[in-house]
């Protein structure tokens, strides 16, 4: 994936200062989600709309293309929650969050890539990093 090995050359080029961008956005992310769902914010519908399906939709029966609810109750079942049955069990909102940062990761490494070299050149003016940056 394109994504994964631009972020890899960052953590390769910047180093520790790379990965602290990079848990602090998701970080940010996860709470910023866990307040939108928190506060009955849709999160599903909002994925949608930028591309991002949830596996919450109808299960379609191979065979005839009809919606068939057995086999999506015996999906649920066996583990594959949707995002309102895993609100009704116990650690509801917050794993939702991390599911759905876990989906928006395309979207944090551009953010992660633009906002490192600024970053390390901030650190570097302060001496807080050495300034030889790989």
């Amino acid at each position: 994936m394109v994504t994964k090995g631009r972020l890899r050359e960052l953590f390769s080029k910047y180093g520790k200062v790379g990965l602290g961008v990079h848990m602090s956005v998701s970080a940010i992310s996860i709470a910023g989600l866990y307040v939108a769902i928190e506060n009955n914010v849709d999160v599903e519908s909002l994925l949608a709309k930028i591309g991002l399906h949830s596996h919450s939709k109808e299960v379609l029966d191979e065979d005839s293309g009809a919606a068939n609810e057995e086999m999506q109750s015996e999906k649920q079942r066996k583990g594959k929650l949707d995002s309102s049955e895993l609100l009704k069990s116990g650690g509801g909102a917050l794993a939702l969050a991390v599911l759905c940062n876990k989906a928006l990761f395309p979207v944090r490494v551009p953010i992660t890539i633009a906002l490192t070299p600024p970053i390390a050149r901030f650190l570097a003016r302060r001496r807080l990093i050495k300034d030889n940056i790989r």
